[in-house]
């Protein structure tokens, strides 16, 4: 009888590692898809594109090992610190969007009759595409005929000057941006605890004060979803400058991914133009672990 009694725990103990390895297995074999594609289609383009940096290559003929050579030639072009200058334009520029989002969207939370249709028209601008967004606002800075014009008075060469081209086109890069941090606020205004909002007002709290230290709280996702896109988006600016200015006038538009493009497109330069994106990717990189682990430190 001691005998049999001894003998289970060890009988159930193993029947529980048979079912742990059985589930171990199963989500295995369910994620393997998804990782095989996260490998064919991110990892493998990551190594792709660094091999690629160290040669030169047209796209048609052999390729010719130069090592770093392309690195030393961006580093020395003038084009190059243009482009990052714009990117960090960009960057300031844009990280407007998650307050303006969250601005919007505290005030299309309320439940007012007729509310639905004004999301839908705040929201409108974030489902146009962004060579609609680039022919749009081309039109509002044209000189000529422009909506602008109407507004101001007199017409302003607003993509023709290298003074102002890079702040018209993130101007209108924000319209479509702003109504994305919005519905990402909205969505997290959904969750918040309804209790604690009214535990607060008991206390005493109310406008600045129950949004800073009571509803920003529990907006900390959703702001931080807000943040990482937007600053991703900002350093991956492309098709607006590719629509409205080409990177122009004289360069003075382009960023980072638009030079990229031009060197490999209009000049055959596959290796310049990879050494740009493993540079690109380098900055994204940078800041992407940064906030990974500012995230994880305070899921901790």
């Amino acid at each position: 009888m001691s005998t049999s009694i001894a003998r289970l725990p060890s009988a159930r103990s193993r029947r529980t590692s048979r079912s742990g390895r059985a589930r171990n297995r199963a989500a295995f074999f369910f994620l393997l898809p998804g990782c095989a594609l996260f490998a064919l289609c991110v990892i493998y383009p990551i190594f792709s594109s660094i091999a690629l940096s160290l040669y030169n290559w047209d796209g048609m003929t052999e390729k010719t090992f130069i090592g770093l050579a392309n690195y030393a030639e961006l580093f020395q072009a003038e084009t190059f610190y243009v482009a990052l200058k714009n990117n960090l334009i960009w960057l300031v520029f844009f990280l407007l969007a998650p307050p303006l989002g969250l601005l919007f969207a505290l005030y299309l939370n309320q439940q007012v009759k007729g509310m639905r249709v004004v999301k839908s028209l705040f929201f409108a601008p974030f489902v146009l595409s962004g060579v609609v967004v680039g022919l749009v606002f081309s039109w509002f800075y044209d000189p000529t005929f422009g909506l602008l014009k109407l507004i101001v008075g007199h017409g302003i060469p607003v993509l023709g000057d290298a003074h102002t081209v890079t702040f018209g086109i993130v101007f209108a890069a924000l319209w479509p941006q702003t109504p994305y941090c919005m519905v990402l606020y909205l969505t997290g205004l959904t969750a918040i605890n309804p209790e604690v909002v009214e535990a607060a007002r008991m206390e005493g709290a109310k406008g600045w004060r129950l949004l800073w230290h009571v509803i920003l709280p529990q907006l900390r996702p959703a702001t931080f979803m807000a943040v990482v896109l937007t600053v991703i988006g900002a350093l991956r600016s492309f098709d607006l400058i590719a629509v409205m200015s080409g990177g122009g006038p004289f360069d003075s538009s382009t960023v980072l991914a638009y030079y990229m493009y031009d060197q490999a497109i209009k000049y055959y330069r596959e290796g310049y133009s990879a050494a740009i994106a493993v540079v690109l990717f380098a900055i994204m990189l940078v800041y992407i672990v940064f906030h990974l682990r500012r995230m994880l430190r305070e899921e901790r």
